[in-house]
């Protein structure tokens, strides 16, 4: 590890503390908490950056993505968690959806930019099969909340059993991901080629991507909880909360680690790290989710409002359009980060 790298974990551990401490003293301003919880998760991003692009160097894109989403959406995991615990399912709901989105628009988007800008024909290159495997799964979780939404609007008979549903989507969408993610991993186990030797230990790689996973999880909720009196303030809206600010902040990892390595020209890992997080977060951690959440105060279903339904099933088509031909210029990742400026713009209308 070179004298930088070390400084900046440091300052990544320093931060993370006094994020710590400014969340839970009493009479500390509000607006310090938020930016020390800022800077807290921009540096554990990095470690996390750091330590999928050491994994990386051994074993091929398929496992260090799955890794890297796996540690990266903790995050969303524990937020849903405790909004529904706290009854709070606007929240739960716009979160978990939001994370879906953010992923799947503005962090490809960015992604592609950066990876397009550092190719030298302007186009970035990958394998088509991830893209469009995500694309599968995104559908298929994306056909299960339309058709759910559709019930619900038309108040049909199978709108009284939508908690029945969701249990039985639930579990097939959790059989198909596990039968997925067993073929994908076994594709490629190999090291990617023409990437720099590791200049960190295995045992150092994986702790370092389970440590900053795990504690960005709780760094998230301390970076919401600093935004909650200027939320107020502002009269943001609860969607909004969830689908950006909350989305954002739980998705720091993913929005970092994959931008750097696109920039770097790891073309195939950095669609690795974003696309696995779509995958997972739709087909695995959503439904995971569901099931969970019959633990909790308040139960977790596919049920969703008609727009954001929509703008799930529109997001899944533009990807699967924008990624599956396994190239893409910079205006197809503007023309996704265009979409979710968009959905952003709806949710801060919304109640």
């Amino acid at each position: 590890m070179s004298r930088v790298e070390r400084i900046l974990l440091g300052a990544a551990a320093v931060a993370t503390v006094l994020a710590g401490l400014t969340r839970y003293l009493h009479g500390v301003s509000p607006i310090l908490a938020f930016g020390l919880a800022a800077l807290a998760l921009a540096g554990l991003a990095w470690m996390v950056s750091l330590g999928t692009e050491q994994v990386g160097s051994r074993f091929g894109a398929p496992v260090t993505g799955a890794l890297q989403s796996t540690v990266g959406n903790l995050p969303e995991f524990f937020v849903v968690i405790f909004a529904l615990g706290a009854h709070q399912l606007v929240v739960a709901q716009t979160a978990i959806l939001g994370s879906i989105l953010v992923n799947a628009l503005l962090v490809l988007g960015l992604v592609i930019v950066a990876g397009a800008r550092s190719a030298r024909d302007g186009v970035m290159r990958f394998s088509p099969r991830l893209p469009n495997d995500t694309a599968t799964l995104l559908l298929s979780s994306t056909f299960i909340i339309v058709l759910i939404a559709i019930t619900d609007g038309s108040h049909d008979p199978a709108s009284h059993h939508t908690k029945t549903i969701s249990l039985v989507g639930a579990g097939v969408l959790l059989v198909v991901y596990g039968a997925w993610l067993w073929r994908y991993l076994r594709s490629d186990a190999g090291p990617a080629a023409g990437v720099d030797p590791p200049r960190l230990s295995m045992l150092v790689s994986v702790v370092l991507l389970v440590v900053a996973g795990t504690a960005s999880a709780f760094v998230s909720d301390w970076f919401v909880h600093g935004l909650e009196p200027t939320i107020h303030k502002l009269h943001i809206s609860q969607a909004f909360a969830g689908l950006v600010i909350v989305a954002i902040a739980g998705n720091a990892v993913e929005n970092v680690a994959g931008i750097v390595l696109a920039a770097k020209g790891r073309s195939e890992l950095a669609i690795a790290v974003v696309k696995n997080s779509v995958a997972q977060i739709a087909a695995f951690l959503f439904p995971v989710l569901v099931l969970v959440s019959l633990l909790t105060a308040t139960t977790l279903t596919f049920s969703l409002a008609p727009v954001y339904a929509g703008a799930l099933f529109g997001a899944a088509v533009l990807v699967w359009q924008v990624t599956g031909d396994g190239e893409a210029p910079v205006w197809e990742g503007l023309a996704l980060v265009a979409a979710y400026l968009v959905l952003a713009t709806v949710a801060g209308f919304e109640g």
